[in-house]
């Protein structure tokens, strides 16, 4: 059978695919339709950017709710660099390269600052794009996703959190067997990481089907799965590595922007700890609990995230800001 194509990705709903150029790739973008009435004929640009950022094994699909839900802004969703309908170049997974890449887009949407909003992996590249490029962040809001130092403070201090995250990163670095593993027999193993992050009655819905077959068709598109995995390695390899030393330095500062971090109270890959020690680089932010969720919270608790988004952009950008949709 011949691997899935990356049109795949172009799943028909409210929401147009553009392919926008940005730090020397092809990046596929979803932006959501804007509301009818007065502000639906504004130019793209009049209004507030959001960047919505996918974490691990995923695509831009993650952000559907949020696609759906939010309004008043320009909301777009992003396939990351190696995924999806995205470019999958050899190189380029490091935390530099990477908030380049967001730095890019912002710009090359014709805007001069977002807010961004990551999970996981996405979550570290919107920390990286707010130190490394601030002028061109607004704002922040994270999925389970802790400070960058503060995740691997917890990692090094606390065996919960160790056992937890440790052994799938581990397992990552062996070359060319976890991309065998991941994309094996429909990408099973995929389908198996995520039931085993996610609690309550999503795993059993319909939404959790449709989503699940589409994750495991995107995986499976030439180069994804590589590239989903040097996020991986490069997270690991770079801590024995001088750009990883520098790249954590340059993370050792307070974010003064608009910050919210939302986390589900039985995600079991997050723990609490590294959320409580983000506080040290955040102190001003604001923290969220998601009530019966696990790691996927965007997915599992999509109302309760865009409830939490939509006040959060509003003090963000003032009351003529984003809202949520009916």
């Amino acid at each position: 059978m011949a691997p899935p194509d990356p049109s795949i990705t172009r799943i028909a709903g409210p929401w147009r695919h553009l392919d926008v150029h940005a730090n020397g790739i092809r990046f596929h973008v979803v932006e959501a339709e804007p509301e009818t009435g007065a502000a639906g004929r504004e130019p793209a640009t009049a209004r507030p950017l959001v960047i919505l950022l996918h974490g691990f094994g995923s695509f831009w699909w993650s952000w559907r709710h949020q696609l759906r839900g939010l309004r008043n802004a320009r909301v777009v969703a992003v396939d990351l660099r190696g995924y999806g309908g995205s470019d999958k170049p050899p190189r380029g997974y490091d935390g530099w390269t990477l908030a380049g890449d967001t730095a890019g887009l912002v710009r090359a949407l014709g805007h001069s600052s977002a807010t961004l909003v990551g999970h996981a992996d996405g979550g570290l590249v919107c920390w990286a794009t707010s130190v490394l490029h601030p002028r061109l962040v607004r704002a922040v809001a994270l999925v389970s996703s802790p400070h960058p130092a503060a995740l691997r403070r917890a990692v090094l201090t606390r065996r919960d959190q160790s056992r937890a995250l440790l052994p799938s990163l581990l397992s990552y670095q062996l070359p060319m067997w976890p991309e065998r593993v991941l994309t094996r027999h429909g990408a099973d193993e995929l389908e198996a990481m995520i039931r085993d992050r996610t609690v309550g009655k999503w795993p059993v819905s319909e939404d959790f089907s449709e989503t699940i077959g589409y994750l495991r068709q995107a995986i499976q598109i030439p180069g994804a799965a590589h590239c989903a995995l040097e996020y991986q390695r490069w997270a690991v390899r770079s801590q024995f590595r001088s750009e990883g030393h520098r790249f954590m330095r340059s993370m050792n500062r307070q974010v003064g922007i608009p910050l919210l971090h939302m986390r589900g109270d039985a995600d079991p890959y997050v723990l609490a700890d590294p959320v409580e020690k983000t506080l040290r680089y955040a102190p001003h932010g604001r923290f969220v609990s998601l009530s019966g969720a696990g790691h996927y919270g965007h997915e599992e608790a999509p109302d309760e995230v865009n409830e939490h988004l939509t006040r959060f952009l509003t003090h963000v950008y003032g009351a003529s800001g984003p809202a949520r949709q009916a």
